[in-house]
């Protein structure tokens, strides 16, 4: 639309596109799949930027908390003999945050810090599950439990022995641990 001297062109709505020849397409697809224009967007989305990956949901035993992440379907898993990884058994595969979605049960997360306190243990109030944590050598990231994952999804795991006991020695020495968690 053109405008008159002196007069304002109307702003666009910051959901408004133009999808010229496509159009069509889009409109059938959003039919075919009873998607809002939001959830075909992120579908669609979400494939382009997550290529190679899957999506895995998961929670803790009672179901309070769930989640979704993006990873591979050959996971890079990590055993650390820490202390508390060691006392709880934590096995876990990092992500970037961005990768990482609760689903539900944020009222239900209670969190347990110790030593430098970086390490954030959340836990499901109700069944005491450690399903996700962030951890202290990838604050921007989650660390995941794969044992906490929903069936179907896992094609491998390839788990890695890492001395906890020896953090900052062990941070030093791993070549790619701090990069797991850059998108």
């Amino acid at each position: 639309s053109r405008t008159e001297p002196g007069e304002k062109e109307a702003a666009p709505r910051p959901d408004a596109f133009d999808l010229g020849a496509q159009s069509g397409r889009w409109a059938a697809f959003r039919e075919r799949h009873r998607l809002s224009c939001e959830e075909a967007a992120r579908l669609l989305l979400d494939a382009f930027e997550y290529r190679g990956l899957v999506k895995h949901t998961g929670g803790c035993h009672c179901g309070a908390i769930r989640f979704e992440v993006w990873a591979s379907a050959d996971l890079h898993v990590f055993n650390c003999n820490c202390s508390i990884c060691t006392k709880k058994q934590n096995r876990h595969f990092i992500v970037p945050a961005s990768r990482f979605k609760l689903l539900k049960g944020a009222d239900n997360l209670t969190t347990y810090t110790f030593n430098t306190h970086r390490a954030q243990h959340t836990f499901c109030k109700t069944c005491g599950v450690q399903s996700f944590y962030t951890p202290r050598s990838n604050p921007d990231g989650y660390g995941i439990a794969p044992h906490c994952l929903d069936e179907g999804t896992v094609h491998s795991i390839v788990m890695e022995d890492i001395n906890g006991k020896e953090w900052e020695k062990a941070m030093k020495e791993h070549k790619t641990i701090r990069d797991m968690s850059k998108p």
